[in-house]
């Protein structure tokens, strides 16, 4: 049996962490709070050798190995009991080459660190609506984004990546050198294998028109019926999101406003035309603050951040709708006006555009053509309430199962969807998936692909 006296702490350039060391308790913690398992090491990979060294050590030992980038995966798949966390903190070079406008990004990197150093050049790649989130497990599972709708999900903006295979081999795919593995890593979930570094490319972005527009629940049948006439002629150049929520105490929300239910709609649009394309937006009904300007586009990938803070229980259910038909509108507002939590929300994503345009086979990822992603956000703060909060988010989802599609993303799966897995994707994607895994990984080091899909973010 494998105990941590086997491993030799020198074998790493990076740290090594084991249950008595003081920061034992604050590395295993992930972003979910409801998250709690106890890995036998934590890895602080320091470079590509200690990447390549800690895969090794897991398949020696036959030990579960989980991959950690931002650690905000709402499963928490970046954890495991009982075996070996490998931190990918210590890889977070961003290099912009602005000339080519690409950037090589390190598998560390949260897209706060990655925003920050492609807007010193006006540039930017879709990415996480959370600044916290690493680049790393977005990205392998699609990519949902405010730049999707022009420039495509954050898959579609990957030219190459570079990755440690389960025999510690460093590859690379991209669309001559291993054009499958390329193929899988953009959608597949990420269970082939780790990516070290992942090369994007780079838009012009700068300054947006950004921001939120709110209105009281009780005008929220008339705005989602509008918002839905509005969506399916919207151009692509603007990508919206309805929040359902309690709206919070913050200094950005009016006083009387806080603590009360409110639908909200959040908005990033460019081009010279931007103004006129969001102005539908602003006139649904008798709005109560109207927060829509031009913005930094750093400022919008951290608008959502007071609202999703670290620690917090968090319990999701998701999936995508053809339609914000009547019979949907009317079950989501009835939960909306009934929350057991004032930070539970939850958001309909507006799909299509660049989106919906990718060529469907170019890469893993399903469900194109879907115009709403709909994700039922319960977070609270006190365990003693985890039945409450989870039998509330559970309910809400039973309501409408029969109204939304038999379709799921995997980014927004919770620590109990892995039955949901193949509706991520199609069946013809699906065999493909497991004939690269089956190349790739044909011993399972990483999660096989009848799981949920990955162990990275």
């Amino acid at each position: 049996m494998f105990t941590t006296s086997d491993i030799a702490v020198t074998d790493f350039r990076g740290r090594v962490l084991t249950a008595d060391d003081p920061d034992y308790d604050a590395a295993r913690r992930v972003w979910n709070g409801l998250i709690d398992r106890r890995p036998l090491l934590i890895v602080r990979a320091a470079d590509l050798e200690d990447v390549s060294a800690t895969v090794h050590l897991a398949v020696q030992h036959r030990l579960p190995l989980a991959v950690r980038g931002g650690g905000h995966n709402v499963a928490g798949s970046s954890v495991c009991d009982g075996g070996i966390v490998l931190d990918l903190a210590g890889l977070r070079s961003a290099r912009v080459d602005s000339k080519r406008a690409i950037v090589r990004a390190g598998g560390g990197l949260t897209w706060a660190q990655l925003d920050r150093a492609t807007q010193r050049y006006g540039l930017a790649t879709n990415g996480g609506m959370v600044s916290s989130t690493g680049v790393g497990g977005l990205t392998l599972g699609g990519g949902v984004g405010w730049l999707m709708r022009q420039h495509g999900l954050t898959i579609d903006n990957v030219l190459a990546a570079e990755m440690i295979t389960a025999t510690g081999e460093r590859v690379t795919a991209n669309a001559v050198e291993n054009p499958d593995l390329f193929w899988a890593l953009r959608g597949g979930g990420g269970n082939l294998g780790v990516v070290t570094e992942f090369v994007y490319r780079l838009h012009e972005v700068e300054t947006i028109l950004g921001g939120f527009v709110m209105y009281e629940l009780a005008w929220a049948p008339t705005i989602l019926r509008r918002y839905d006439e509005f969506c399916r002629a919207a151009p692509n150049n603007v990508t919206t999101l309805v929040v359902l929520m309690t709206a919070p105490t913050l200094p950005f929300v009016p006083d009387q406003l806080q603590g009360t239910p409110v639908v909200l709609i959040a908005v990033c649009a460019t081009g010279a035309d931007a103004e006129e394309v969001v102005r539908p937006l602003r006139a649904f009904g008798p709005a109560v603050a109207d927060f829509i300007g031009p913005m930094p586009y750093t400022g919008l990938q951290s608008m959502q951040d007071p609202t999703a803070p670290p620690g917090a229980r968090n319990y999701w259910k998701s999936g995508y709708a053809d339609a914000l038909s009547d019979p949907l509108i009317e079950r989501l507002i009835t939960h909306a006006a009934g929350v057991t939590s004032p930070m539970t929300q939850i958001h309909i994503h507006q799909m299509g555009g660049a989106v919906a345009q990718q060529d469907p086979g170019a890469t893993a990822f399903a469900h194109r053509d879907l115009p709403y992603l709909i994700n039922v956000i319960g977070m609270w703060q006190d365990p003693a309430e985890d039945d409450l909060q989870l039998a509330w988010v559970a309910g809400l989802w039973r309501d409408i199962e029969d109204v939304v599609a038999a379709a799921a993303y995997p980014n927004f799966f919770s620590h109990d969807d892995s039955s949901r897995s193949r509706a991520a994707f199609s069946p013809a994607i699906w065999d493909r998936l497991e004939s690269i895994k089956a190349h790739w990984d044909p011993n399972h080091v990483f999660d096989p692909i009848t799981r949920i899909p990955s162990r990275t973010n």
